[in-house]
């Protein structure tokens, strides 16, 4: 018996193609017995999330397996033959491996996520209740599972922003102790000013204005953000009663300069200000950072932020493969 595993998922293939492949969980046990039959194995667990569909079985001949499995799809789904390439083909360990590496959110596109454990679980239950499954997987997904819960337990994989923006959130929540009823300002609309506030939102953040010399911009993003538009040349009111400014305009020079801030301090009663200034060249005057409780970080100190944890999750992921192949040594099993 050969352990092996045909899947697709957010490196390989584009949305329009995963959407194809994607199966409902209420199916997932169906398509785990079909799977029996269409690829000539005698276990199957299928596996489908919005980032991923992947198929493990347990066959006499897994070469044989892979191309009925092939053939089958790409006739059931009606693609030509080109959708293959979409495909990875993992047997044995390899397969294993990669099981492991999902459980555990090492594969994942949010890396650490949490909900895979959960999704990939159901879809075992499901195939097992179904009575798709054997020794073979069985053993296989139960140590997936324990590995799983032993890396999130034993690692910080889970830990730590690695983007300038999630770095940039997480300093705001520093600073506040919590973003909660907090207002932002963003200076210029350009993208990385969009999914910035978006990340200050989903942490609580309570209102947030749109001020770009493009009015007509200025709006559409406040529309998208569920905020409210202000002419740039207003910005500086607005400034009294905001806790976070995201700067962004692409101007040639500084905009904001020290008196701007100096001017309001008094009617913002000297509460903390926080900067992220994203824009190259700069738009915030360094002097600004000067003043006692505003908090200035522009992109240069963001990034050496989020590059250096990108290196603390390095480690942890090497921490992680660890532990995974440490299990998978335990794991005497047949087709591995």
């Amino acid at each position: 018996m050969e352990l092996l595993c045909l899947g697709l998922n957010h490196r390989t293939a584009p949305v329009e193609v995963r959407e194809k492949f994607a199966i409902s969980p209420t199916l997932l046990g169906e398509a785990a017995t079909e799977m029996l039959t269409l690829a000539g194995a005698s276990e199957a667990v299928v596996i489908s999330t919005c980032n991923r569909t992947e198929f493990y079985l347990a066959a006499a001949n897994a070469s044989s397996a892979f191309l009925r499995m092939e053939s089958s799809l790409a006739s059931k789904i009606q693609l030509d033959s080109s959708v293959a390439s979409h495909f990875y083909r993992k047997e044995k360990s390899a397969a294993a491996l990669h099981l492991c590496r999902v459980v555990s959110g090492l594969d994942s596109m949010m890396l650490g996520e949490t909900e895979i454990f959960g999704q990939v679980k159901q879809a075992y239950q499901v195939a097992l209740n179904s009575g798709a499954t054997g020794i073979v997987l069985n053993k296989l997904f139960q140590r997936a599972f324990g590995v799983g819960k032993k890396v999130r337990s034993e690692t910080a994989i889970q830990e730590g922003s690695t983007s300038v923006g999630s770095v940039a959130v997480d300093l705001a929540e520093k600073i506040f102790g919590h973003l909660k009823n907090s207002e932002v300002m963003i200076l210029g609309a350009g993208e990385m000013s969009r999914v910035t506030a978006q990340s200050l939102v989903s942490r609580g953040a309570k209102s947030i204005f749109v001020a770009n010399r493009s009015y007509d911009r200025a709006e559409e993003l406040a529309t998208e953000m569920g905020g409210r538009a202000v002419r740039f040349d207003e910005w500086q009111a607005v400034l009294e009663r905001v806790d976070v400014v995201i700067s962004s305009t692409g101007a040639p020079h500084a905009i904001v300069q020290r008196a701007d801030v100096e001017k309001v301090r008094r009617a913002r009663k000297y509460r903390p200000l926080f900067f992220i200034d994203i824009a190259v060249p700069r738009d915030i005057d360094p002097a600004v950072g000067e003043i006692e409780e505003v908090y200035l970080y522009d992109i240069d100190t963001l990034e050496q932020l989020a590059e250096e944890a990108r290196a603390r999750r390095q480690e942890q992921i090497e921490e992680c493969e660890k532990i995974i192949c440490l299990e998978l040594s335990k794991l005497n099993l047949p087709g591995i």
